[in-house]
């Protein structure tokens, strides 16, 4: 009976999810030259060709658990569930043809790559989350642990070569420090200072302890737009209630949420800008900033609000949203840093999914930003 009711819910779960709407890029192709590895190994973090990385892992909370990415539309208990394989940093389920993600993308690069999270699960069942180690419900400072976590399993795993495996560690944290923040604003626990030296903490832990790494940093995004999402919608109003309380909070105005959210956004351009983590050649740290000029969620042509792209919670991504996502983040990813867009238009779905430079065919990094012939390779 179990074994039936087990199959029945796998049968249930899959059909739910086809039928939601999703973004792939059947027959992506890119110029052959970028499908090669190095001649050798690299040194340098500022000399990793997409082909090179052979680990990838993520920090973050439910939005990188992808909680609620394949729940069916007005099923609000299914939110709980986290759809790892569909998360936009770190998810393999199915492949680029049918579903974007970073990582989906690499494994066009890098066939072999591990790490990657399918399926539903939490971070702690291996077999769903891998080396997905985020954490609904987290905060800035509950990366610290993550990061301590997801050493520990790169570092005793028989599959990786922790010394020399090139390695891409995604992080994408802040949306649950902004649902406290209107408590103690920048005289707490979730103000910019304390909020920067969280995630310093947790990237020096990777940095200590994780040789030949890169970690990309997606950019805050400003958590005033869930106040049009749900807007009329009593259903999600109410959620939002329960999710985010400083959302419904009448005295933290739409200008003060969009100030703290950007005074995040600068501690992690603060970050990547003081080199501290630039310091040894093997690791690296870059923020992906396509968020920050956002105000506006994505609507439709009729000017309302696009839910396709949200969970029935109207709060966390959909499968559609995750895709869309991750399209904008690996954009981010292969342009240079102090050229990365700092925009974009959540409403067009025709904006392409872009090759890296072959000019520059490597993971896009302060110093080969600055002058890549430094850094080229065979």
């Amino acid at each position: 009976m179990a074994a039936r009711f087990a199959l029945l819910l796998l049968v249930t779960v899959g059909a739910a999810l086809a039928a939601l709407p999703d973004l792939g890029y059947p027959g992506w192709q890119c110029d052959a030259s970028l499908y090669q590895k190095s001649k050798k190994v690299p040194t340098s973090a500022h000399s990793v060709r997409f082909s090179d990385i052979k680990v990838i892992g993520a920090l973050g909370d439910s939005l990188t658990a992808a909680n609620g990415a394949g729940a069916p539309k007005g099923d609000p208990l299914a939110v709980i569930l986290q759809y790892r394989g569909l998360a936009f940093q770190c998810g393999g389920d199915s492949s680029l043809d049918e579903h974007v993600t970073v990582a989906n993308v690499l494994k066009k690069f890098s066939p072999n790559l591990m790490g990657y999270s399918t399926g539903i699960g939490s971070a702690n069942v291996w077999e769903v989350s891998k080396l997905n180690q985020a954490v609904p419900g987290a905060e800035a400072v509950d990366t610290i642990t993550q990061a301590r976590a997801l050493v520990q399993i790169i570092q005793s795993h028989k599959e990786i070569d922790y010394k020399n495996d090139w390695k891409l560690v995604n992080i994408f944290i802040g949306a649950n420090d902004m649902c406290a923040y209107c408590n103690d604003g920048e005289n707490g626990a979730h103000s910019k200072a304390q909020w920067k030296q969280n995630v310093i903490t947790a990237v020096q832990i990777l940095k200590d302890n994780l040789p030949r790494t890169i970690v990309s940093m997606t950019g805050m995004f400003d958590m005033r737009m869930l106040r049009q999402i749900d807007h009329d919608k009593y259903f999600c109003d109410g959620l939002h209630t329960f999710e985010c309380p400083c959302e419904k909070n009448k005295a933290f105005t739409n200008d003060l949420v969009s100030a703290a959210c950007h005074r995040y956004m600068d501690a992690q351009l603060e970050i990547q800008n003081s080199g501290i983590f630039d310091t040894t050649d093997d690791f690296t740290f870059v923020v992906q900033p396509f968020f920050n000029g956002i105000t506006i969620p994505p609507l439709k042509p009729d000017g309302e609000v696009n839910l396709d792209w949200f969970a029935p919670d109207c709060f966390h991504f959909s499968k559609l949203g995750h895709a869309n996502v991750a399209k904008h983040l690996w954009n981010n990813i292969v342009q240079p840093v102090g050229s990365k867009n700092t925009i974009v238009n959540l409403s067009d779905p025709t904006i392409p999914l872009n090759c890296p430079d072959t000019k520059c065919p490597f993971f896009r990094t302060t110093k080969n930003s600055l002058d890549c012939s430094k850094y080229m390779t065979a």
